[in-house]
Order: C-alpha cells, then sequence, then structure tokens
C-alpha cells in the first residue's frame, strides 16, 4: 500500500547559516568564532547527508536572523521552511504547524552521531504514541516529534526551562494526556569539551 503524500513521514533538521559568530557561540567562546563556524558548516553538511532517505521527506527549518532561507549554501532540492521568533519552544511548535498532517520529526543539526537507525526507531516509535524525544546527555533532548499535527497542541513546548537539565521533564509536561516515549540518547556539541570527546570517538565521521 502506498502513503499518500500528506501523510508522508517529516524530518526537519532547524539550521542557521555558518557564519562566524551567528553560529555555536559557546563553542565559539572556546575555540573561536571562526573555527566553530567552520566546525558547524562541515557538520550541516555531513548531517544532511547521513540523513536523506526515501523513507522520509528531508525539510529544512533555516534561522531568520540572519536572512538565509535562500542562502545557495543549503542543497536546492530540499524543502526549506522558516523558524520565526520567539523561544526554542515557539518555533518548533510553528514548525509542526507548517507540516502537512502526518509524522513530523524535529531535530537539532549539532549532533554528529545521528544516524538513519535513530530517525527510523523514532519514527517507529510515533506507532503507539503520540510524542517522542530523543534525550540528550545534559536533560534537554536532541529530537522531538510528534504523531499527527495541525495544529499542535496549544500547549505543547510551553514554560519550558531551555539550555538546562530541566527541558525534557518540562517538555513532556507540555503535553498532558499523550502518549510519550522516549528513544535513543545522544549528546550535541556545545562546548571545546563536546568536541573533544567526539573526535576521540572513532565512530564519529571525521572531515
Amino acid at each position: 500500500m502506498t502513503t499518500s503524500p500528506e501523510y508522508r513521514r517529516r524530518l526537519v533538521i532547524m539550521v542557521k547559516e555558518p557564519r562566524p559568530g551567528r553560529v555555536k557561540t559557546r563553542l565559539g567562546r572556546d575555540i573561536g568564532m571562526v573555527d566553530a563556524a567552520w566546525w558547524y558548516r562541515h557538520q550541516c553538511r555531513a548531517l544532511i547527508r547521513q540523513l536523506r532517505d526515501p523513507q522520509w521527506q528531508l525539510v529544512l527549518a533555516v534561522a531568520l536572523d540572519t536572512q538565509t532561507l535562500q542562502s545557495r549554501f543549503w542543497p536546492p532540492d530540499l524543502a526549506r521552511v522558516p523558524q520565526s521568533t520567539g523561544d526554542l519552544g515557539q518555533r518548533m511548535s510553528r514548525i509542526f504547524n507548517q507540516m502537512p498532517k502526518g509524522p513530523v520529526l524535529i531535530i537539532g543539526s549539532d549532533i554528529p552521531t545521528v544516524r538513519k537507525p535513530n530517525i527510523t526507531r523514532a519514527f517507529s516509535a510515533l506507532g503507539s504514541s503520540d510524542a517522542v524525544f530523543g534525550p540528550a546527555t545534559d536533560g534537554g533532548y536532541w529530537l522531538v516529534g510528534m504523531k499527527s499535527v495541525q495544529p499542535c497542541p496549544p500547549s505543547a513546548l510551553e514554560n519550558v526551562r531551555w539550555s538546562n537539565n530541566h527541558a525534557l521533564a518540562d517538555s513532556i509536561a507540555s503535553l498532558p494526556g499523550k502518549r510519550i516515549a522516549l528513544v535513543d540518547q545522544l549528546s550535541d556539541v556545545d562546548t571545546a569539551v563536546d568536541l573533544a570527546r567526539f573526535r576521540r570517538d572513532e565512530n564519529v565521521m571525521t572531515w
């Protein structure tokens, strides 16, 4: 049986154009803004290449603080939507609401170890759950997904204490009555310590 286009799986990657001082500023304070932007540029390209798959449509949610929705940095064949304004929860809720009905996952762009099997498991978890989260080692999360959006529940991802170890628990609490699944725990790169740890991992792609 062929899945209708409006119910196709969609994987959204939140991205920024890799300009020094505009991306990975915490990492930039450790290693320099130019080097941090260079790392992020190659990380984005590697991630997009890794996650292309006919099982889902890949969509880029582009931050507009640098007016980059039409940037030539992004592959021209990929759909793009704006992130708009607000905190992370507000931006992700708007992204969900821009997608057609059907299973949607949103991930960040700074997780070097994410691979297709991680994404496949998250989509599979939505078969028996309303929402899915991929926990991060710092108490946040690298992935959030919903089975059928449009509109996103009004309370979704509101009153979340971002950038600390309460982010995951607060986000789950913002979805009362929903069946929640948790999948693989991964880590992002925010500091030089994080970057060094990933570079020591022989399973992480190097450039």
